[in-house]
């Protein structure tokens, strides 16, 4: 029987860690403290769960977030009472907003002790307001069977309500008196006759079922295939995406591209780009086409169909709002994804769903309809693209734009890589190349913020393949306390420091202009020797000066620890490159 009988905490936690394990658990982040010392005492004695002690709340709480992005699967984030519990709050923005599952286990004092100054207490009671799917507070630990039957069921029920009918958090408030520690009790022992085998029997993994094909005929009456049939100026928009089956997702836009004859814009944040030849309408350069007027002006759809959220770029967002599409969204969560509140109809299923659909009424598409639209996109996307590719082979300078270039021709095959906000994420939708190595992007897309970085790749990193992880000096820098996982991470990260001292996206903003207070107050430069700041980890570290350095180093990867590649840049110079070149890729084509 998995159950510790020593006393009443330690069955009532026991069962519970049991249960998630049960139904699926595999990963627990553990934060030290006293009043979750029930928890931490069964997490560490329960062999299936890996559970890994972090002492940053904060950390731990990205580290999760980056293991659960990696599997898909809900992790399980345990602290004690207080403000330790708010140190989690970043996370679970973040994993609402960008539909990531984790369990949260706040461990609480029992109600006699709250309200009355009895030391690191708060009201933990929906601490986190709205952005958790579900919370509750469970009751405090008693050895009775009906009560022991709510515990289970109850984090069943959280399990499911992580994961349905959008993944993001469940938060479980836990209340313990003491004592807290395993210390034996009379009545736990003599209860434990009472708690038969047959207990945990009916606890099963979620089943999740694909979409039913029998509901094909009503998916035609009621949704627009014979408008996107009919017509021949229409886009799909992939946005920023971390499908569980990369390829699938792939080949499901693919077919929708190629049905209906309509090109697919796809940010650089999409797996599109990195499975090039599966999709030969892939446009990756529409950033750039339309900082052009005139091409943008040409380029204006009738018809669009967006896939799960919309791409960073700027561009692309003000282009549609001008525009005025038909718009459809076709995402399986509940979620409001039209910031543009356009003409916009909202399909409450996945790509890959609607690809179940029988092909028939498609298939006639494009025998001889009109596909100059088509053409067109795809001749500006050969033109662009060769701008770009050889403008970057002729830059032999270390600067911030020709990284993700670069590294979307050298990663190997396969690699996730963590792009942290700010200017990476952008660099990439620019600049990254379409390729068909397969590598995996991960990003905080959610909340946008730079909150745990570091943390959040070393989670999608561990027990991983080799990882990559490119990110500015201010993002790095925020979240430090990531490189503390360093002893219990296992597999190998290597960070890709842009250091250019200080903000660069604040360069491409008007505040720019403004000095003082820009420098001290936007850019805020920290004049960090990260070197040293290596050395205190104890984290390798090497400065990159060229480019040749730069490719022998990331093909092929350690498989081991953390190092962190420095490449020094002139944050001025390279807002001047972008505000000098993004245009000029896409000037002069017709």
């Amino acid at each position: 029987m998995p159950v510790d009988f020593r006393n009443t905490n330690s069955v009532w936690a026991s069962i519970l860690v049991e249960t998630l394990q049960r139904l699926g658990l595999t990963n627990a982040v553990i934060c030290p403290g006293s009043r979750s010392t029930p928890l931490a005492v069964a997490f560490a004695q329960n062999e299936k769960i890996e559970a890994i002690p972090v002492l940053d709340e904060r950390s731990a709480a990205f580290f999760a977030l980056g293991i659960a992005k990696q599997s898909g699967l809900p992790v399980a984030i345990v602290c004690t009472s207080g403000t330790a519990g708010a140190n989690f709050y970043p996370a679970i923005i973040e994993a609402r907003e960008s539909r990531v599952p984790l369990l949260i286990l706040t461990a609480d004092r029992p109600p006699e002790l709250r309200d009355c100054h009895s030391g690191q207490t708060i009201d933990q009671v929906k601490l986190y307001g709205n952005y958790p799917n579900w919370q509750a507070e469970l009751a405090v630990p008693c050895l009775e069977m009906g009560m022991l039957r709510y515990l289970r069921q109850i984090i069943v029920y959280a399990w499911e309500r992580s994961q349905t009918p959008t993944p993001g958090c469940v938060h479980l408030n836990i209340p313990f008196r003491d004592p807290l520690a395993p210390i034996p009790q009379f009545d736990a022992q003599t209860f434990q006759s009472q708690l038969t085998e047959d207990f945990f029997t009916s606890i099963t993994p979620i089943t999740h079922y694909p979409y039913p094909r029998s509901q094909a005929g009503a998916w035609e009456r009621h949704y627009p295939l014979p408008e996107w049939l009919q017509c021949d100026k229409g886009i799909i928009i992939a946005g920023v995406a971390q499908p569980g089956k990369a390829e699938e997702y792939v080949r499901a836009i693919a077919h929708l591209s190629q049905t209906l004859k309509y090109p697919v814009l796809a940010e650089g944040l999409s797996p599109l780009r990195n499975y090039a030849d599966l999709n030969p309408y892939l446009i990756s350069t529409y950033d750039l086409i339309l900082r052009s007027p005139q091409l943008a002006q040409q380029l204006t759809p009738e018809i669009v169909i967006q896939i799960g959220d919309l791409p960073t770029s700027k561009e692309l967002r003000e282009w549609l709002q001008i525009a005025q599409p038909k718009n459809w969204i076709i995402d399986p969560s509940h979620h409001n994804l039209d910031p543009l509140y356009g003409k916009t109809t909202h399909l409450r299923l996945s790509i890959e769903q609607l690809s179940l659909f029988p092909p028939s009424p498609l298939s006639e598409r494009g025998k001889g309809g009109e596909v100059s639209y088509l053409q067109m996109w795809c001749n500006l996307e050969a033109k662009v693209r060769a701008a770009i590719d050889q403008k970057m082979a002729n830059e032999n300078d270390l600067f911030e734009c020709k990284t993700p270039w670069l590294l979307s021709e050298i990663l190997p095959p396969g690699t996730p890589i963590f792009i942290a906000n700010s200017m990476p994420v952008r660099d990439v939708e620019f600049f990254w190349k379409p390729n068909n190595s397969g590598i995996q992007p991960f990003f905080n897309r959610g909340a946008n913020g730079i909150d745990g970085t570091l943390s959040t790749a070393l989670g999608i990193a561990h027990q991983n393949q080799s990882s990559v992880m490119l990110t500015g000096d201010l993002a790095l820098l925020h979240d430090t306390n990531g490189f503390l996982l360093r002893n219990k991470f296992v597999g190998h990260l290597t960070i890709i420091l842009i250091n250019n001292n200080g903000g660069g996206i604040f360069e491409m903003l008007p505040i720019a202009k403004f000095e003082p207070p820009f420098e001290e107050f936007f850019a805020t430069p920290q004049d960090i020797d990260f070197s040293q700041l290596c050395a205190t980890y104890g984290v390798e570290h090497q400065l990159v000066t060229d480019w040749e350095k730069f490719k022998y180093l990331l093909n092929p990867l350690p498989v081991g620890g953390i190092r962190v590649l420095e490449l020094r840049t002139n944050r001025k110079a390279d807002a001047r490159w972008r505000q000098d070149n993004l245009k000029k890729f896409s000037s002069g084509i017709g």
